[in-house]
């Protein structure tokens, strides 16, 4: 049985206000209230009110929709949604307004969506996914990525970047992000039967292949197949566990989306909460395993390979909800 101390608790607290009220939400017996009330100070401190205020007169952040570092405004968005920043909350409001009315795709996507409205998005399903999840949380029309995105699923139930260039297989990283931002719209706009068919299958994907290991021989998936783009040249094995992800797939980070879309845990899914387990060090916590290299706008973590209150968090609300406690 999974036991939280008390210390960990206070440590976990003692952290930004994006963080906390996820804390008090999922891992202890507050109240509505005192969780909504916490949750509302990510609009006016910490790294969500730093993250606004670097918002430019354009709309954007980083001077574009999209670039290969972390400062660009689909990343900061991204942020900000991981951070809970309330949607309906005025500085959310206007933000998102800034950027539906002003930013584009121009120098940040292919030529032929450089005039494309922000939430619009561009081919890329991996980016789409990104951009439609974080639409549709701050509550923007991304309808036109998400009939896009149900069009991509190939017939083994994902997605994959690479299927336009002849791709038959699913990829595990793009399929996370597609995953995220069908979720994300029939939480924000009702659910859809179309939306939610498209995802069964998505996480019947990742289940048949006990999110990190090959359908056909089940050994572990220990690297991608293709070498990686925005970081140092090759991503780590999904067993290491990074926050934020970005389009990275991790297993922490697919085990969290599932508890979020109400998945029922099975035997599946052992090898992969034993693996959380395995990573939990005597102090109770876990650690950074991964931190992608790039301009980052804020600093969430205290570095690669020391405890981490964002993987400790994920870690500890997927482990209560395998326990049918979350």
């Amino acid at each position: 049985m999974l036991r939280i101390d008390r210390r960990t608790i206070e440590w976990l607290l003692d952290a930004d206000p994006g963080l906390r009220w996820q804390v008090l939400a999922h891992l202890s017996d507050a109240s509505a209230e005192q969780v909504a009330a916490e949750r509302a100070r990510v609009a006016t401190e910490g790294m969500g009110a730093r993250l606004l205020a670097l918002q430019g007169g354009d709309g954007t952040w980083g001077g574009r929709a999209w670039n290969h570092g972390w400062d660009s405004t689909m990343h900061v968005l991204t942020l900000l949604r991981e951070l809970g920043l309330p949607p309906t909350s005025d500085q959310a409001r206007r933000a998102v307004g800034l950027v539906r009315d002003r930013v584009t795709w121009r120098a940040s996507g292919p030529d032929e969506c450089a005039d494309n409205p922000f939430f619009a998005g561009e081919v890329e399903p991996c980016i789409n996914g990104q951009v439609g999840a974080a639409g549709a949380y701050f509550g923007q029309d991304v309808r036109g990525i998400i009939d896009r995105l149900l069009d991509e699923q190939l017939t083994d139930g994902g997605w994959n970047c690479e299927a336009e260039r002849g791709s038959g297989r699913s990829s595990f990283h793009t399929t996370i992000c597609v995953l995220e931002a069908l979720l994300e719209h029939e939480l924000a706009f009702g659910v859809d039967a179309d939306l939610t068919a498209a995802r069964r299958l998505g996480e019947a994907y990742l289940l048949e292949r006990r999110l990190f290991h090959r359908r056909s021989t089940g050994a572990a998936i220990e690297r991608d197949r293709k070498p990686g783009r925005g970081d140092a040249g090759s991503h780590p094995a999904f067993t290491r566990f990074a926050f934020p992800a970005w389009w990275h797939y991790d297993v922490l980070r697919g085990l969290d989306y599932l508890r979020r879309a109400h998945v029922a845990p099975d035997e599946r899914l052992s090898a992969a909460i034993d693996l959380v387990l395995a990573k939990r060090g005597s102090d109770g916590r876990w650690p950074l395993d991964v931190q992608y290299p790039g301009d980052m706008p804020v600093d969430l973590d205290e570095g690669e390979g020391r405890p981490s209150r964002w993987i400790t968090l994920r870690a500890l609300r997927v482990l209560r909800w395998f326990e049918g406690k979350g």
